[in-house]
């Protein structure tokens, strides 16, 4: 990890509202904000990731239904909370998992491992391009009426969330729907990224330190895509569990 100050400032001003805490208390969050990546196609390191994932997705599925896993049950739950209906929009977790199983894409080696971590390590995982955002990244409950710049029928164009629902934003718009459904296009990875951060979404039965782990295991991934990779994290966790009561004396 880094001291980069560019790095560490924006996760610190990075914001979990109060109202998605309310929501789902038990959701935490990491974060990672990457510089000095070197943009790539595919390696042998990101293809035996992804076979990797693969074998995982297979293996999981084979006597259990996708919707079964623990995981991505508590995302469907969390889905229903805010009036999503997580049959139509798949939390991130779930439409990789069930990808995977039939064969992942390969995208570039920067896409193709936070897939796979992803799906090795069991939850939602984004990335997106840290130059084209716009300050700081807050998740919040919609008011319905920001932007959300995505494509239809192969032209842009602009939506708006559903009130209430919980949405990533920055100071353009909002950058991903429905928690983890569905990125912007303004700060998608690109074939030129060399700035990022990455999103790991947690909720129970999920610990902290599965969250960290997995947080490790990208951060390991991530640290190998060039010679001056700088790293840095911050996990967000709104309602860290209370201290066991002391004994009186």
């Amino acid at each position: 990890m880094t001291d980069h100050p560019v790095l560490t400032d924006f996760l610190a001003a990075a914001e979990v509202h109060a109202d998605v805490t309310a929501l789902r208390p038990d959701y935490r969050v990491l974060l990672l904000a990457v510089d000095g990546l070197t943009p790539g196609a595919g390696d042998g390191t990101s293809e035996r990731l992804l076979q990797q994932a693969e074998t995982v997705a297979h293996d999981l599925l084979a006597d259990t239904d996708v919707a079964e896993l623990p995981h991505v049950a508590a995302w469907r739950d969390a889905y229903r909370a805010f009036g999503a209906k997580p049959q139509r929009t798949r939390n991130s977790l779930e439409a990789l998992v069930r990808r995977a199983a039939v064969g992942l894409p390969r995208v570039n080696r920067l896409t193709d491992i936070y897939n796979a971590i992803s799906v090795i390590h069991q939850l939602p995982l984004g990335g997106e391009d840290l130059r084209a955002y716009a300050g700081p990244p807050r998740l919040l409950r919609a008011a319905g009426s920001e932007t959300f710049e995505t494509a239809a029928d192969g032209a842009d164009v602009v939506e708006h969330p559903e009130p209430g629902e919980v949405v990533w934003c920055d100071a353009a718009g909002v950058t991903c729907r429905r928690w983890n459904w569905r990125q912007c296009r303004r700060t998608q990875l690109t074939p030129h990224t060399t700035s990022a951060v990455f999103i790991l979404d947690a909720l129970a039965p999920m610990s902290d330190a599965a969250l960290a782990t997995a947080g490790d295991d990208l951060a390991a991934q991530l640290a190998r895509l060039g010679p001056d990779v700088e790293i840095a994290s911050r996990l967000i966790n709104p309602t860290p569990p209370s201290d066991p009561p002391q004994d009186d004396q």
